[in-house]
């Protein structure tokens, strides 16, 4: 295990406020890193052991005993990129024919548009156009300054490429830069989660997150990494999209394990079914934007009276403070935003943006959003409290770069069939493999009841 790995996961555990003595039953093992000018497979280790970590702790508040926990560092960085290899059909294509980094009048600007209300919100400012290469001319007449605020102003995605140093200097930054890597608040609790009760037949192979019930109310890409981690170790993880929401190129990835419900909040039947769902959960994961669940009437306080006890966990793209704490943002428009496009294109001497080799930023975020829920669980298991915490992909970023050592070239030998779990997985597109999981528990195998499936596939209620 390589010592950055090792600082990596020994903050974020301290982070978590985990106990130092849980920290050595951990082992990372294999070497190797993806090429990049930041430590992106450290952190892939890193975060996956956090999580890890709060599992065996987990198990030990439930079943009284510490396991160890083993993480493969090779497999790690896989998990990054996809874990999924379709047998016979394809993933349907990452990006929107306009998404994309363009050369603006003084810089690099990058647009997201995979969203349709996005793209729209991004053609309302720039014209319509069918593909990257149409729409670069009328990008190439603005400044990047002024089109990212105008493109946000119509209620679009897009992010000026700053350099480490501006990012650190900009009001966002700044408050990005005083906020804590996880902000954990403990609540009172009217219901105790040592109540949960764990069929019999499980006792033997611990699944330690048996009877605890997660709402998944997340999108691309961190809190469904995050949920997926969960239902690996046994939770009963329903998500929840809107009736018109789709992400047809990652649900087949991070689906895994779960059911997937629709509802549509601004109807009275779907507040009541949301409210009942909300009532009967142990854990709640929403990533919308900071005022989207207020503005639909569930403020913090609200969720707490619907769910006492809950452990609710929050994802923001740009923190939950500053100018920007209501900004839509993905992965790819943080690493504009906050250097690290920059600092990749500086370190292969490029004329474009290099982004990270993979959205490590979702990722690492997304274990550390499970890491939090189990956390969460913890307490609820020792003293019946409930919680809520806050991240987010910008103050992941300012991890990765504060580490900033990286690698020249990618030094893993390639993925071969031993790294495939036994078996087919039927998902809803087809036969498929998945890769082994990362990481190993001792007695608590990571493993998936249910295969990958479609948005909207199962009923809106509790298995």
């Amino acid at each position: 295990m390589t010592e950055t790995a090792r600082t990596l996961a020994a903050g974020i555990w301290s982070a978590l406020g985990g106990r130092d003595a849980a920290a050595g039953v951990l082992d990372i093992v294999g070497e190797g890193a993806l090429a990049s000018t930041f430590a992106v497979s450290d952190l892939a280790s890193a975060s996956i052991a956090a999580a890890a970590l709060a599992v065996a702790e987990l198990i030990e508040a439930r079943h009284g005993r510490l396991p160890s926990v083993r993480v493969d560092h090779r497999l790690a960085s896989f998990w990054f990129a996809s874990s999924i290899r379709p047998l016979g059909w394809k993933m349907a294509a990452v990006w929107d024919p306009v998404a994309g980094d363009y050369r603006a009048a003084d810089g690099w600007i990058r647009l997201h548009t995979n969203a349709p209300h996005h793209r729209a919100a991004a053609e309302r400012v720039l014209g319509a156009h069918a593909d990257r290469e149409s729409m670069a001319p009328a990008v190439a007449r603005w400044r990047t300054a002024e089109l990212e605020a105008a493109i946000v102003a119509e209620g679009g995605c897009a992010a000026e490429m700053r350099s480490i140093d501006a990012w650190a200097a900009h009001p966002q930054g700044r408050a990005v830069a005083a906020e804590p890597l996880i902000r954990m608040v403990e609540r009172a609790a009217a219901r105790d989660f040592r109540t949960i009760s764990i069929p019999r037949s499980l006792v033997q192979e611990v699944r330690p997150l048996a009877g605890v019930r997660v709402l998944d109310l997340t999108r691309v890409l961190a809190g469904p990494v995050a949920s997926r981690f969960l239902a690996g170790f046994g939770a009963d993880v329903l998500r929840v999209d809107p009736p018109d929401w789709n992400e047809p190129s990652i649900v087949p990835e991070v689906t895994l394990g779960k059911r997937c419900a629709r509802l549509d909040l601004r109807t009275a039947t779907g507040r009541a079914t949301f409210e009942s769902l909300l009532c009967d959960a142990d854990v709640l994961l929403h990533g919308y934007r900071s005022d989207a669940l207020v503005r639909l009437g569930y403020d913090a306080d609200t969720r707490r009276r619907l769910s006492p006890g809950i452990v609710d966990v929050c994802l923001d793209a740009y923190g939950w403070s500053g100018p920007w704490r209501e900004r839509r943002g993905f992965d790819s428009l943080v690493q504009m935003s906050a250097g690290i496009a920059d600092a990749g294109m500086r370190w292969k001497n490029a004329e474009v943006p290099v982004p990270l080799p993979v959205q490590a930023l979702d990722h690492a975020t997304g274990y550390l959003i499970a890491a939090c829920a189990l956390r969460g669980l913890i307490g609820r298991v020792r003293d019946g409290r409930g919680s809520e915490a806050r991240l987010s992909l910008a103050r992941t970023a300012k991890l990765l770069v504060d580490t900033r050592t990286g690698h020249d070239a990618d030094a893993f030998p390639k993925e071969t069939h031993d790294d495939r779990i036994d078996g087919i997985e039927a998902t809803s597109w087809g036969d498929a493999k998945r890769l082994k999981p990362p990481v190993a528990v001792h007695g608590a195998p990571m493993r998936w009841d249910l295969p990958a499936c479609e948005l909207g596939s199962s009923p809106p209620v509790w298995a």
